[in-house]
């Protein structure tokens, strides 16, 4: 229709205002038998008569099926041929068959019309074919902390480090599913590690200091890639004393994790432009003057401020209101200091020593102690402080054990003997009972109890005094 209203245009001239088809094919550059030729097909069909015309055969080929189902093929192959080579090949073998000889346009219009799903899946693979061309399902949770997701991101933009040098923060989001709200995150650099996941878990369960973000309480189910940060024994002891189920997507799957990857995008378009030291194509567009701090501070208040409370494009509502709903109660740990032992202090399995805990190159010293030794533990520690383990003795807390080589208090050398001398006194004491109660009933305790309650006979005295004595 496109053509058939500029082949009109040139004629409009000489049909509504009278200019002679002469003088208005030369204004449109147009040679006069073509107008002349489109005039005549206007007059006796109209619009219609102006349209391009095509050949009876059009979208036909002239050429036998088995030599159309040659060059599919070859263009099938795995490795891929240039067209060029399909067309050497496809004439070597039509001239041996006495087919006729394909042109290269031929050869190249038989292979672009190829379905691009059928030339994805032959030379890409199925994982390439799936992530174009399958049709995926878009899941919603049906409520508030159903299913969380949390993903990291490098962020677009440059900040200033403690040493004073440049450096790319990462980001570690967690995202309520239902609503779309962000629970908790954290920004931090260097590479994801499963401190920096239990860190923003650790915000996104527990209740935060500002009322404007309420969201917060136990998930029921956290998605998650394979990463190893997300795939650690620490996380995995966690989610099973928090109760709550990992799910790991498909390996080299990101569809399940569309909606935290809009969130980094909408952040990295959104946000960071308007701060110093954005990347634009692979370079800060300013120099970088944010600290860590400040990037921390400038992000969370952009969520709570601005994206938890506007209105998604998705689910017509602010993941705010979502999150609230109807009013409800989330599922919250007893304290955050039950919390802090889940998530922030690993636990590992240790034997307590004669000296102590030994743990990472360190020796771990507690007076209390002092029973256990040869006892199995568990222990757990905050990544972030190696100075300090708590020791837990069949599921009950039992000290703080502190690192003399870091931590500020000391154990003295009076601690430990105090500490010996009670654990040998105790020991004295039970040693005592349970031999008492052997000797109460054996026979060398019952004559023994005899001879002490017989009366004694008077000694005498083997002193002599004078000569008359006896």
């Amino acid at each position: 229709m496109d053509e058939a209203m500029r082949r009109f245009a040139v004629l409009r001239p000489h049909l509504e205002e009278g200019v002679s088809l002469v003088a208005a094919a030369r204004a449109a550059d147009v040679p006069i038998r073509t107008a002349q030729r489109w005039l005549s097909r206007y007059r006796l069909k109209g619009l219609d008569g102006l349209k391009i015309r095509k050949r009876s055969d059009y979208g036909t080929r002239r050429l036998p099926e088995p030599l159309i189902a040659l060059i599919e093929g070859l263009a099938l192959r795995k490795p891929r041929l240039s067209c060029a080579a399909i067309c050497r090949r496809t004439k070597a073998i039509a001239k041996s068959r006495d087919w006729p000889v394909p042109s290269y346009s031929t050869v190249h219009s038989i292979v672009q019309a190829l379905d691009p799903a059928v030339v994805t899946l032959a030379q890409d693979g199925a994982s390439a074919y799936r992530d174009r061309f399958e049709l995926i399902h878009r899941h919603r949770a049906s409520a508030p902390n159903t299913l969380w997701q949390a993903d990291h991101t490098m962020l677009d933009i440059w900040i200033i480090d403690a040493n004073g040098k440049a450096a790319r923060p990462w980001l570690t989001a967690i995202m309520d599913d239902h609503s779309r709200a962000i629970a908790g995150y954290l920004v931090f650099l260097g590479a994801p590690s499963a401190l920096q996941t239990s860190l923003a878990l650790r915000q996104a369960i527990w209740r935060k200091q500002t009322p404007d973000w309420p969201i917060c309480g136990i998930p029921e189910i956290l998605y998650v890639d394979h990463g190893s940060d997300f795939t650690s024994e620490h996380l995995e002891q966690a989610a099973a004393s928090l109760r709550f189920q990992i799910i790991h997507s498909a390996v080299a799957r990101p569809q399940g994790r569309g909606k935290i990857e809009r969130f980094f995008g909408t952040l990295n378009t959104e946000l960071l432009p308007d701060l110093s030291g954005n990347i634009v194509n692979g370079k800060p567009a300013t120099p970088p003057k944010l600290s860590l701090a400040d990037l921390d501070a400038v992000l969370g208040a952009w969520i709570k401020d601005t994206y938890n409370v506007r209105t998604h494009r998705e689910t017509g509502l602010p993941p705010l209101t979502s999150w609230c709903a109807d009013g409800w109660l989330p599922q919250m740990p007893d304290s955050i200091d039950d919390l802090d032992l889940l998530l922030v202090m690993v636990a590992k399995p240790r034997l307590v020593r004669r000296d102590g805990v030994h743990f990472q190159g360190l020796r771990f010293m507690s007076p209390i102690l002092a029973p256990y030794v040869g006892e199995s533990v568990t222990i757990r520690y905050d990544p972030r402080d190696p100075g300090e383990i708590r020791v837990f003795h069949k599921n009950r807390f039992l000290c703080r054990a502190i690192s003399p080589e870091y931590a500020h208090e000391t154990i003295t050398l009076k601690d430990i003997q105090t500490a010996r001398a009670a654990q040998r006194r105790a020991l004295r004491q039970q040693i005592n009972e349970r031999v008492g109660v052997v000797a109460e009933y054996s026979p060398e305790g019952t004559a023994r109890r005899k001879t002490e309650t017989a009366p004694r006979p008077q000694r005498k005295s083997k002193l002599r005094t004078y000569q008359s004595d006896d």
